[in-house]
């Protein structure tokens, strides 16, 4: 059994894909899966599907989704017993699930992992660890669930994780010296964060360690427009010290222009 929420939420088992076509019910799958071995209450479900007023048979209709939901882990083969799998634990439900049944459980637990590594000094080992941690994502979180107030938490964390998990893999492969090879997915980055300061600096240092010294200036009076057109703001010091070492030398950024992030320490 395998439960994918990092892209379109999934269901699978033994190689199928199962995953509850009723969009309630997959709505109701989510919250338990994102509170998976915690008791979820009834109320907490019923303010995920209908907000702060849900209607008078809130609480009966909930109670079918979870019918349904026990019923399609039955025909599946999920489950002899389904209701030991989801349990009805007063004031509401629990999912019991292994760590290794939940994508997201296992994507926290390998970039962890590389974190410790790059800490560590192990830096190859850490890009990879880190890298499967990444291919893990399919997409944003919960792609084909609507997304309440309780979800949108867990959601933001996830993708908050996701942002650190990347940062921590581009320092690993700056470190390797991979500079040419980052250019387009920092590209890329930048694009998707306009106002990330941490990775426009990363692809200046790429492309000026590349070798391509005017793109590097290129790219660091495309961050300047932006923060100053959307926030009325300067790029941080790091950025413009990055600034004064491309326009100062030919030779590769010193390292004192490189900053780890933050999440390495945490």
């Amino acid at each position: 059994m395998r439960f994918n929420i990092l892209g379109a939420l999934e269901m699978r088992h033994e190689m199928r894909v199962c995953t509850p076509t009723a969009p309630k019910v997959r709505w109701v799958l989510a919250l338990l899966l994102c509170r998976a071995n915690r008791i979820v209450g009834i109320d907490a479900l019923t303010e995920e599907l209908w907000g702060t007023e849900p209607p008078r048979s809130a609480v009966t209709t909930t109670q079918t989704y979870i019918y349904q939901l026990r019923k399609k882990f039955e025909r599946e083969g999920i489950a002899d017993r389904p209701e030991d799998l989801l349990e009805t634990r007063p004031p509401g439900y629990l999912l019991r699930l292994r760590d290794e049944e939940l994508d997201s459980i296992v994507f926290e637990r390998l970039a962890e992992e590389g974190r410790v590594l790059l800490a560590g000094g192990h830096v190859e080992q850490a890009a990879e660890r880190l890298r499967q941690a990444l291919a893990l994502w399919r997409g944003p979180v919960l792609a084909n669930v609507p997304v309440g107030r309780l979800l949108e938490a867990h959601v933001a964390h996830l993708e908050e994780s996701r942002i650190r998990a990347l940062e921590l893999r581009i320092t690993a492969d700056t470190l390797l010296g991979r500079h040419r090879e980052l250019i387009p997915e920092l590209r890329s980055l930048t694009s998707a964060y306009p106002l990330n300061e941490w990775l426009h600096g990363r692809l200046i240092e790429a492309l000026h360690r590349a070798g391509r010294r005017g793109e590097a200036l290129m790219a660091y009076q495309d961050l300047r427009r932006i923060l100053d057109d959307e926030l009325g703001l300067e790029p941080s010091e790091e950025l413009q010290l990055l600034q004064r070492e491309v326009l100062g030398s030919g030779s590769a950024v010193r390292p004192a222009a490189f900053r780890m992030p933050e999440s390495l320490a945490s």
